[in-house]
């Protein structure tokens, strides 16, 4: 397993359309999942260490940063040929079981998160209001194992920062995880 780190935040980057299914059975856009205070786009998986150890976390902070106008999404992209724990009976499994409060979908041809530059899981990227990007950090001080339930809250309060003036902090901690598992073509 390949722990990896994405880039520093690429502030006003435009969010980037995509149109993929998801385990609740509808087809979700950038249109239909945006929040009037931005957008929370996740790329995470099944079968990750680091995304196993605060997808509670993940769950908490997108139900109360809906309350702050900001949609959130969490986009699957791994091959699950060659990870099975990351299948799409699984994802609706895992989706079901935590109640997910935000589409769970399926990027099957990976060019989504090629698109966005997602490097591992997890991989976040917060936007504004008008969908430029302004958060690319962690979620929290967790490695494989959960950090404190007293760690301060990177995302959350980084998007409602976002939500409420629509501009990120200057200074962000980038995220850690397993690489996204490519296809080899």
């Amino acid at each position: 397993m390949v722990s990896l780190s994405p880039p520093v935040c690429d502030f006003g980057r435009p969010a980037i359309d995509f149109d993929l299914p998801g385990v609740d059975g509808r087809r979700h856009t950038l249109a239909s999942v945006r929040g009037p205070g931005g957008l929370l786009v996740m790329f995470i998986c099944n079968h990750c260490p680091y995304v196993k150890a605060v997808i509670h976390r993940i769950v908490r902070d997108a139900t109360e940063l809906a309350t702050l106008g900001i949609g959130s999404i969490a986009i699957m992209s791994n091959d699950p040929g060659d990870y099975p724990e990351d299948s799409w009976p699984n994802m609706e499994r895992i989706a079901r079981d935590l109640a997910f409060p935000f589409p769970y979908v399926l990027d099957e041809s990976q060019e989504v998160a090629k698109a966005y530059g997602a490097v591992c899981t997890p991989d976040f990227f917060g936007y504004n209001a008008g969908l430029e990007l302004q958060y690319r950090g962690r979620l929290d001080a967790s490695r494989k194992d959960a950090a404190p339930e007293s760690a301060h809250r990177d995302l959350f309060d980084a998007m409602k920062r976002v939500a409420l003036s629509g501009k990120g902090p200057a200074g962000q901690v980038p995220s850690i995880g397993c690489s996204i598992k490519w296809r080899s073509s």
